[in-house]
């Protein structure tokens, strides 16, 4: 069962609902993984593995760059799997010319951002340190935060160079390494852990789930999803307000974990 955070468990702020956390619970007892996948910094995703109580398992930042094993006896509770990095520099130097008034926001893996000004707290998890223009690329980062008004007329000309460009939001960019998402990520996770791909489960909410629900064998999108992310889901839950992932979470007691398929019972009519 992959995941996603924002607008899947959590709603505004912090808290993930009581029966949320009852249902995760539950199906880790059946004997289901349960991997986090979030566009998040692997700051901001710990938090939410500890409020759920996944001291042991995986979970993956930063749209699949960043894969961390989690281990209540490592430093931090957490073990760094793997993280592609790249170089932020031309895309730091590209937004600077075409849209210099957009904040850049630098993710250092597990700390926070190095930034160009500062960045509301609630937009972004971890700390932050302001830094030069020219220091935002001193070391090679996993994902490089975009926020400002147009800055989606430069998805195009972030992908030319390369990079993995991926719209948060109208004002909102993700950039990470080019060819890698929550499913190439989460694919890995399932090799290692030997399921069946036909075998997974995968519930978001947005653009950047759209891989991770074309991945998976039941991928569930929220019902505030956008047209896109509906489009290629197998089926559509409630809203973010109605906690619609817990019918999803629920509907798996039924099943063993190895009877999760294409091939199953469950209602795929709604879009």
């Amino acid at each position: 069962m992959a995941l996603d955070i924002d607008g899947t468990l959590l709603g505004a702020g912090w808290e993930v609902p009581r029966e949320t956390r009852i249902a995760v619970k539950a199906l880790r007892l059946a004997g289901h993984h349960v991997v986090l996948a979030s566009g998040r910094s692997l700051a901001g995703v710990l938090p939410v593995a500890r409020s759920l109580g996944l001291a042991h398992g995986w979970a993956i930042a930063s749209n699949g760059a960043v894969t961390a094993r989690l281990n209540p006896l490592a430093p931090g509770g957490h073990t760094i799997q793997e993280a592609t990095t790249f170089d932020p520099e031309p895309v730091a130097r590209l937004v600077a010319a075409q849209l210099p008034e957009t904040q850049i926001a630098v993710e250092e893996t597990g700390w926070g951002y190095r930034t160009s000004t500062p960045v509301p707290d609630e937009v972004i998890n971890g700390r932050q340190r302001l830094v030069s223009f020219e220091e935002l690329w001193s070391t090679p980062t996993p994902r490089v935060f975009l926020r400002g008004a147009g800055v989606l007329d430069l998805l195009d000309s972030l992908r030319a160079l390369g990079v993995t460009a991926t719209a948060g939001g109208p004002t909102w960019v993700d950039v990470t390494p080019p060819d890698l998402s929550k499913a190439t990520a989460l694919d890995a996770v399932r090799q290692t852990l030997g399921i069946p791909s036909t075998h997974t489960v995968a519930v978001g909410d947005g653009i950047n789930d759209i891989a991770m629900l074309t991945w998976a064998a039941r991928g569930v999108a929220m019902g505030h999803s956008p047209a896109e992310l509906r489009a290629v889901a197998d089926e559509v839950t409630g809203t973010i307000a109605d906690n619609g992932v817990v019918s999803v979470l629920r509907s798996l007691l039924a099943t063993s974990p190895a009877s999760i398929s294409h091939d199953s019972t469950f209602d795929r009519s709604v879009r």
